[in-house]
């Protein structure tokens, strides 16, 4: 049987009823971190569960977590057709980013659009569109019984704001999870044109810092320059934290940080990469970052430090001349291998409470964070996506460590032992978390068919 036709094949013959299933993730708003789509988060769960059964999935529940739902499925191989006790846990998330700012939408974010062959929508990509990739794939290999292996999928809700309930619900669930490996696709490519399988993962801390200075709003005529202003002194205090080489000053920031081996920042010199072209995509007249260190090397290898919003004061139309009570930002750290991230939690708050001069009161509240990861590429699940990858995309991918942070993948190797691989297929134009969020079909139809590829596979190691 030639498997890639026959793929190719279903996938033509099911690609309207494929792109409606999809557009009926997209219309629902899972936005987690706004309260009032709370009633929006079951229903999205609900709706993964409908299409996870219709895949194929024997069983399929929605189970409570101490947050947003979880998803649960699960496919087993009928004993007596089994050759293979292999078993494939699937994560995946439901949740999605706010769109505001609304205005920069050019279509509605919740209606997946397709314009020139990409589909428009919040979560087109992040993660409803990479979530169907696999499920699509599992529903191929069902249907055409050629799944050989057992498969389990887990969705959870609460990805975009940190993950909270999903340890304590691993470890409730320890036994039911049970797995050889973890297959995600919730990451991106280097290009359309270079396939690659993300090898490692930066972690994540992030805090909300509150400073207060007056007892309330004060008249910046009477009181100006006789008392200290909260945003002033916020403002100060944030651009101490990058040195003018690019490197974070908190004390003990760096000493777990460990070098590049020279064979990594060799591969990474050999990724295709056009600087003036990832400039021009971005609006930039230039990069920055820290010295000594490559694009590329900053933006997987190397921690970083950036502020994710600030406000405070008067922001409305028109002016009020006041020295505001309080300011606030939220901040955030990337982190690598071997960075603890409660570890530089304390080291940050300690070290915004040093500089913080008199006169103002503040406050550092830790948000949520998570580990980094590694995935040795010498695993035969890594060999059975990579040979997947270069039977759908006509090429061999490339491993790279990528700059984003995907807590949870940590959190299943601390409590259930096993390596993740990260079958991502988002792209740079894709724009997750912005305005206009988007997926290049094609991609997400190769996408299909790669993961397919991978079942079949490693279902013969």
């Amino acid at each position: 049987m030639d498997t890639k036709c026959d793929i190719r094949q279903y996938i033509n013959d099911n690609l309207p009823r494929i792109k409606d299933e999809w557009a009926s993730l997209v219309a629902i708003p899972s936005v987690s971190c706004q309260p009032e789509h709370k009633a929006d988060m079951l229903s999205c769960a609900g709706r993964w569960k409908q299409l996870l059964l219709q895949a194929g999935a024997q069983k399929a529940e929605v189970m409570p977590s101490e947050g947003n739902p979880m998803v649960y499925a699960e496919y087993r191989v009928p004993s007596h057709l089994s050759t293979s006790t292999r078993t494939v846990l699937v994560y995946a998330h439901y949740d999605v980013m706010p769109v505001e700012p609304l205005q920069e939408w050019h279509t509605d974010p919740w209606k997946l659009t397709e314009r020139e062959g990409r589909m428009y929508g919040r979560g087109a990509d992040d993660d409803k569109g990479q979530a169907m990739i696999q499920v699509k794939a599992f529903e191929y290999l069902v249907k055409t019984r050629q799944l050989n292996c057992n498969v389990k999928f887990i969705m959870e809700g609460e990805e975009e704001i940190g993950s909270p309930s999903l340890d304590s619900f691993l470890r409730q669930h320890k036994d039911l999870l049970q797995a050889d490996v973890i297959l995600v696709s919730d990451t991106s490519m280097i290009g359309k044109q270079t396939p690659s399988i993300t090898t490692g993962l930066r972690g994540l801390a992030y805090w909300q810092i509150e400073v207060t200075g007056p007892n309330r709003d004060l008249h910046s005529g009477h009181f100006g320059g006789a008392v200290a202003n909260p945003i002033n002194t916020l403002c100060r205090m944030l651009s101490q934290i990058i040195d003018k080489n690019g490197r974070i000053t908190i004390p003990h920031f760096y000493d777990k940080v460990l070098p590049i081996p020279e064979a990594e920042r060799e591969m990474i010199r050999n990724i295709p990469f056009d600087e003036e072209q990832y400039k021009t995509a971005i609006g930039v007249a230039e990069v920055q970052g820290e010295q000594g260190y490559s694009t590329l090397e900053r933006n997987s290898c190397r921690p970083s430090f950036d502020i994710c919003g600030i406000w405070g004061g008067y922001t409305g139309e028109g002016s009020k001349t006041v020295i505001p009570s309080k300011a606030f930002a939220k901040v955030s750290c990337r982190l690598v291998p071997d960075q603890q991230h409660e570890e530089i939690s304390e080291l940050f708050a300690r070290y915004i409470e040093q500089i913080a001069p008199g006169g103002v009161q503040v406050k550092v509240t830790p948000m949520h964070g998570g580990q980094g990861y590694v995935c040795p590429i010498d695993l035969p699940a890594y060999k059975a996506a990579e040979a997947a990858f270069e039977a759908a995309f006509g090429k061999k991918p490339l491993a790279a460590r990528r700059g984003g942070s995907i807590p949870i993948i940590s959190t299943f190797e601390q409590v259930l032992g096993l390596k993740t691989i990260l079958m991502g297929f988002g792209l740079e134009q894709n724009a997750i978390h912005s305005p206009n969020e988007s997926f290049d079909l094609e991609v997400f139809l190769k996408g299909i068919e790669a993961v397919a590829e991978f079942y079949l596979r490693y279902q013969k190691l």
